[in-house]
């Protein structure tokens, strides 16, 4: 069996498609810490079950297997998908990444832990920071009269001075904080008193109930203007030179354990004294601090960093209120404390993890009413109402957390990513119901029980500066960069300044101040670097993975982009490492709700590039007319659609895109000359795919497809490929 013919498109898709829509449900071990843009481990697990099992996809994929002896190498491990699902099946795993912090979080999802070792010092961990700053997280119930109840989110806005008058004033871009979804009316702040309303219609809220104001759901600030309130002078923000703007707490919802059960919806209050009284100790307390941990590097220019600027944020401190900097500090004072290290250092993986909730940076959503964290976008969205979570966290009566981003919530995940390292499961459907399969003999990590050691080699480096042994590799498998404007190494500095303070010179590659580097592949508007950058630095890697593989093993990795251009440098990195591409699948990678892709014209769907020095390629996978390639395209769409998946303009392109590259590489393969410039090969790669046919073609094509047999059901074209792949061409 091989990847070629035992890749089954559909059920692969299928499982994808569910993972992505909750994948901390389908592979709880992405709770160790955030990375962006984690590909299914249910695809990887497919592909190398694909690659070394002999039975078909459907009837080995939910039972333990074990490829012992088995080498794979993932040279861009970014958070370690690729390594952790061959590790999970025996194999011995070589993983490379420029990014400290990708290093280290593979080796905190890799590396055993004593589960109940560390849920206890996480206990002690959180009820010290209760004694410490406990009660800045409760507030009174004005609904009740209770007192001391916990404080789910804290919601400030920015304020400015007047240019004229000199008054500062609130910059309300909307005064609805909840929608009549999760809550039972819409609740609106007073732009005059600050009291909140809850109302019955958005459209027409009528008049706040403490001074009869007249209520508004649009703010008067946007577009960096905004009229002063008590003048009518027209201001202008962020302002060069001034920093960044203040914040008001304005809002507070909170948590009754005592009322919820006969109270409709949530609990939500205008601050009271006592509420500012607790801010401003805060303020005291963080201002007499003498910070061991709190960083002071400043923030790098960069493509998102220099969004930051723009709002005047000059350190990374300055993006946290005075209560999270003095819960932070006091949080990394304890876990420095610890002599146990692995339980030191996984606590450090927590803090750094709960940086993305503990920030100002973060907003409330106010229909599904919880915080949003920083990284919700990639990139370094500043709104102007900001989310302040409860940093210890709240649990209910039943152990379970009540509200997001507090250390309960990080230790929860932790934990099941920790349990679910040493008991991996799988998750099948049957009817509506899901059930979760035990995969018993399968575990993640070094050493289980007592079971033989595996190899397991994790670098903080360039994939080319470590030797490999020649055919030592059995597979690689990676999801390389993508080349676009997403700057992981400028995003990852927010969590590696704090990490770095904590556990220095224990881990590897710290000793640099920020996690980029001049060998990042991407584009970078800031740096200058554009696809000749990309191209190189790809053909480099991929050239040193290719002299390491064994005769006939793959080189498999997942790429997609919404312009064709991107597909050059694929191909070049390709035909540098003097590869063929003996197979180019779709698959869902991305989860179309995601707020970055949603209403978007981006695709979810990864193109799986196959590629070896020898093999076998089924003939009719080849093609010199667009109406070959519109066939196979149409194939590719109804195999998705079988799984579930109604492919968009964005995936049809994608698709397209792959199989271009993948005829261009074979059409070009007898003449290549690596040792041309990089520009060269750019420009003859794009002559020899763009002479095969133009993707609005074939798009076209489809269109007048839809009805045609080969679109509604794939069967007549896959038996055509198996009766033709005897018959596949040998290179």
């Amino acid at each position: 069996m091989s990847i070629e013919t035992a890749f089954d498109i559909p059920f692969v898709a299928k499982m994808a498609l569910r993972e992505k829509q909750i994948q901390q449900n389908y592979r709880p071990i992405i709770g160790v810490h955030k990375w962006f843009a984690r590909r299914p481990g249910s695809l990887f697990r497919a592909l190398t079950l694909a690659e070394f099992s002999k039975s078909s996809l459907s009837e080995s994929y939910f039972y333990s297997h074990n490829f012992s002896g088995r080498k794979v190498a993932d040279p861009f491990m970014g958070g370690g998908t690729p390594l952790i699902e061959a590790n999970r099946v025996g194999c011995d795993v070589t993983g490379f990444d420029i990014n400290p912090m990708a290093a280290w979080i593979v080796r905190e999802e890799i590396k055993h832990i004593d589960i109940k070792e560390y849920r206890k010092k996480a206990s002690d961990l959180i009820d010290a920071l209760r004694d410490e700053i406990g009660h800045l997280y409760v507030t009174d119930c004005p609904h009740y009269g209770d007192v001391d109840c916990p404080v789910k989110y804290f919601l400030w806005v920015k304020t400015i001075d007047c240019g004229s008058c000199e008054m500062n004033f609130d910059l309300f871009p909307g005064y609805l904080i909840s929608e009549n979804a999760r809550h039972p009316k819409n609740v609106l702040v007073c732009p005059v008193c600050g009291d909140l309303n809850e109302v019955e219609d958005r459209k027409n809220p009528g008049f706040c109930k403490s001074c009869q104001a007249e209520l508004k759901t649009k703010g008067p600030a946007g577009r960096g203007h905004c009229p002063c309130p008590h003048c009518g002078h027209g201001n202008e923000y962020p302002r060069k030179g001034e920093g960044a703007l203040k914040h008001r707490l304005f809002a507070i919802e909170y948590y009754n354990p005592i009322r919820k059960d006969g109270h409709k919806g949530r609990f939500f209050k205008k601050p009271d004294t006592k509420d500012l009284n607790r801010v401003e100790e805060a303020q005291v307390r963080s201002r007499d601090l003498q910070p061991q941990f709190i960083p002071n590097e400043e923030i790098l220019a960069g493509d998102e960093t220099n969004r930051l600027h723009r709002w005047g944020y000059r350190y990374y401190r300055e993006m946290f209120s005075d209560r999270q900097l003095l819960g932070l500090e006091q949080s990394c004072r304890l876990i420095a404390g610890i002599g146990d290290e692995r339980i030191r250092h996984a606590l450090a993986t927590n803090l750094s993890d709960l940086l993305r909730y503990q920030n100002l940076l973060c907003r409330y959503d106010t229909w599904a009413l919880k915080s949003l964290d920083i990284f919700s976008v990639h990139g370094f969205p500043v709104g102007h109402v900001q989310c302040e979570s409860n940093l210890l966290g709240i649990i209910n009566g039943k152990g379970v957390n009540v509200g997001s981003g507090g250390w309960s919530n990080i230790i929860d995940k932790y934990s099941k990513a920790k349990k679910y390292c040493d008991a991996p499961f799988e998750v099948r459907h049957k009817g509506s119901r899901k059930v979760q399969i035990p995969i018993q003999g399968e575990w993640i990590g070094e050493q289980l029980n007592g079971d033989r050691l595996r190899k397991i080699s994790i670098h903080c480096a360039d994939a080319t500066s470590v030797a490999l042994e020649s055919q030592s590799l059995d597979a690689v498998f990676t999801d390389p960069p993508y080349f676009g404007n997403v700057q992981y190494g400028e995003l990852m500095d927010f969590c590696y300044v704090w990490l770095r303070r904590l556990v220095g010179k224990e881990a590897e590659g710290f000793w640099r101040e920020s996690t980029r580097t001049q060998e990042e592949l991407t584009g970078n508007v800031t740096r200058s670097w554009g696809l000749p950058h990309f191209t190189a630095g790809l053909a480099r890697v991929y050239k040193h993975m290719a002299d390491a593989l064994k005769p006939g093993a793959p080189l498999v990795f997942t790429f997609h982009h919404n312009k064709l251009d991107a597909y050059f440098a694929v191909g070049v990195a390709i035909l540098d490492a003097g590869l063929i591409c003996s197979a180019t699948l779709p698959c869902p990678a991305e989860m179309g709700g995601s707020i970055h892709i949603h209403g978007t014209a981006s695709s979810i769907v990864d193109t799986v590039f196959v590629c070896r020095h020898t093999g076998r390629i089924p003939e009719c996978w080849l093609f010199q007319t667009s109406e070959k390639l519109t066939e196979i395209v149409a194939h590719d769409l109804a195999q998705l659609s079988a799984a579930g998946r109604k492919p968009t303009t964005g995936d049809s392109r994608c698709i397209i895109f792959g199989h271009l590259t993948r005829m261009a590489i074979w059409n070009l393969k007898e003449y290549w000359n690596p040792n041309l410039t990089t520009e060269k090969k750019l420009e003859i790669f794009s002559e020899s795919l763009k002479s095969l046919t133009d993707p609005e073609q074939i798009f076209a094509q489809l269109k007048e497809k839809k009805s045609s047999p080969i679109a509604a059901g794939p069967l007549f074209f896959a038996a055509e490929m198996k009766l033709r792949t005897i018959n596949a061409i040998t290179f």
